[in-house]
């Protein structure tokens, strides 16, 4: 087993092309700052590699919670197998590892879609359980940016294709922005008016800090005659692109802001090499449900995905949660406290 150093680890993510960008050491350095642990771990064995950023959250009495966010990721040695990782290996260090860190279990989410990918295979069934609640939104839209503007709008839904050539129209323009201040005003505003929580000052600010410098991430905010309407962070890694983090006034909304937002984050994302739109997070339901309901539905995320499936993407569906337990009788406690409601780890 081999504890990487977080420069060690982008060494290794160097050969990573298509990581999720929750693998990489700018999301452990973030997730870091706010109550975790990041530890990266690789084995070698048979001519191929594994890997995995693993986050420990500090729970009370020196015990922790293991998660792998979007991993595990493996990789095939020049001259060695490309058959596979070294699962049993590198599972069995996860386990010690786990153990010295005192986890009551782990929480593995793979970078896999159930209609798109078998990586899932990676996690062995037999020392897992398929878990009832996910960190990760089970489903999400991912639209497609090969080809030129006018093909990727071309698969938009025409009400959307309108929207943004109205914003642009009615005066509204998108720029770059280091404003992280203004973003999270916008997003306190937001949060307030459609009941949902978001995350601190320091927070947006350590993630803008960690990944703009990087060229992978930036804050776009939309405005009217001065006047800011809307903002997101998108952020990039290899290949894929992923919206995380937007806000918008309520002020001016006829103006559509959010349209040509969204846009200008797929036209950066393409600049930086992606070629492919993440926008992370719809209701989890079949798409013959959401299609059916959408237009009738506005809680929870069903508003979300009536802007979200304008922009011509495809559905995905994520492979499940899996967790090995280590503590049984506290992992059950954490299955009650869950039941109740709670959402955070």
């Amino acid at each position: 087993m081999s504890i990487l150093s977080l420069d060690q680890w982008e060494q290794f993510l160097s050969n990573q092309p298509d990581a999720h960008i929750l693998q990489t050491a700018a999301w452990g350095e973030l997730k870091s700052a706010f109550g975790w642990e990041a530890v990266r771990l690789e084995v070698t064995s048979g001519g191929s590699s594994v890997g995995a950023q693993i986050l420990f959250r500090r729970l009370p009495l020196g015990l922790t919670f293991a998660y792998i966010p979007k991993g595990p990721l493996w990789r095939a040695e020049t001259g060695g197998s490309d058959q596979g990782p070294p699962n049993e290996i590198f599972w069995t260090e996860v386990d010690l590892l786990c153990r010295t860190k005192r986890a009551v279990f782990l929480k593995v989410e793979p970078d896999d879609f159930i209609n798109d990918g078998s990586r899932e295979a990676w996690v062995p069934a037999e020392d897992f359980q398929r878990s009832l609640y996910a960190i990760q939104p089970a489903r999400t839209i991912v639209v497609d940016l090969h080809g030129d503007e006018d093909s990727i709008l071309a698969r938009m839904k025409q009400k959307t294709r309108y929207n943004i050539r109205l914003a642009s129209k009615r005066g509204v323009n998108v720029y770059p922005s280091n404003d992280v201040e203004l973003f999270f005003n916008l997003m306190l505003h937001t949060g307030e008016r459609d009941e949902f929580g978001i995350h601190s000052l320091d927070y947006y600010r350590r993630a803008y800090d960690l990944f703009h410098p990087r060229d992978m991430c930036e804050l776009l905010l939309a405005e009217y005659e001065g006047e800011p309407l809307a903002a997101l962070m998108v952020f990039a890694w290899g290949s894929r692109a992923w919206y995380f983090y937007g806000a918008s006034a309520s002020l001016h909304r006829e103006r559509m802001p959010t349209y040509l937002l969204q846009w200008e984050a797929m036209k950066w994302a393409r600049a930086v090499g992606c070629t492919q739109y993440d926008l992370w997070g719809i209701p989890d339901y079949d798409q013959e449900i959401l299609e059916a309901e959408f237009g009738g539905r506005s809680d929870g995320l069903w508003g979300i995905y009536r802007f979200k499936r304008g922009f011509g993407g495809s559905i995905y569906q994520a492979a499940p949660p899996l967790d090995r337990i280590y503590q049984p009788l506290l992992y059950r406690l954490y299955l009650r406290w869950m039941k109740r409601g709670s959402s955070e780890l």
